[in-house]
């Protein structure tokens, strides 16, 4: 069962990330991500098999700077373990970057139609459908495009959203799938187990079915 960090606040987010992640590796993964706005743009660094083999990879974090940030340990569904496959993934440009829990159920027609006007895809995934027509509806508008996106994907899903042109927020949506919201002083989480959060705060609030919520600091 995959699992989904976010933080958003003043400190370094990715050690943030990776220490909520490890949290969650109880649920079972293959794979591990993160995706962090480091000033400029988004840095997305991603692994297949354990936590450890990311952590190594950005030397727990510290290669990774930024203050914003998604993570994501995935369960592999649509498509085999690789770090392709692995999330966040990304939208063509890289200005959005998804995590997801869940199964997108329409996301070959989806595709298909994404790939007739243009879009390029990259790995085998459900999740990146989100990601491109999250840039499909951008019109300079983020929560606009969330709207419409989920007003078009079928099936379940808890969903963390980062856009490089505006990283002074997160976007959650759940539907049929656990995401909470971790309430801090000057920073917020978002997680799918209160248990990647609780050494940061006991604030929490549990996403109903269809909310969609923005974080700021």
């Amino acid at each position: 069962m995959c699992g989904i960090v976010g933080y958003i606040g003043d400190d370094q987010a990715a050690p943030i990330l990776l220490k909520g992640l490890e949290k969650l590796e109880y649920r079972g993964y293959d794979s591990a991500g993160v995706a962090v706005y480091d000033g400029t743009s988004l840095q997305v660094v991603k692994a297949k098999g354990r936590l450890k083999v990311l952590s190594d990879m950005i030397n727990g974090g510290k290669d990774v700077p930024g203050t914003v940030g998604i993570g994501h340990t995935r369960w592999a569904t649509h498509g085999k373990p690789s770090d392709i496959n692995s999330h966040p993934q990304v939208s063509d440009s890289g200005k959005f970057a998804v995590v997801h829990n869940g199964i997108i159920e329409n996301y070959l027609a989806l595709k298909d139609l994404l790939m007739k006007k243009g879009k390029m895809f990259v790995s085998e995934t459900d999740t990146e459908v989100i990601a491109q027509l999250l840039e499909y509806y951008y019109k300079g508008d983020i929560l606009e495009a969330v709207i419409k996106v989920i007003n078009k994907v079928e099936g379940s899903y808890a969903l963390g959203i980062i856009c490089a042109d505006d990283p002074s927020q997160i976007i959650a949506v759940r539907k049929d799938s656990p995401l909470i919201v971790g309430l801090g002083k000057g920073e917020n989480f978002i997680a799918s187990d209160i248990t990647a959060i609780l050494n940061k705060t006991r604030d929490i609030y549990r996403l109903n079915d269809n909310e969609i919520v923005v974080l700021k600091r």
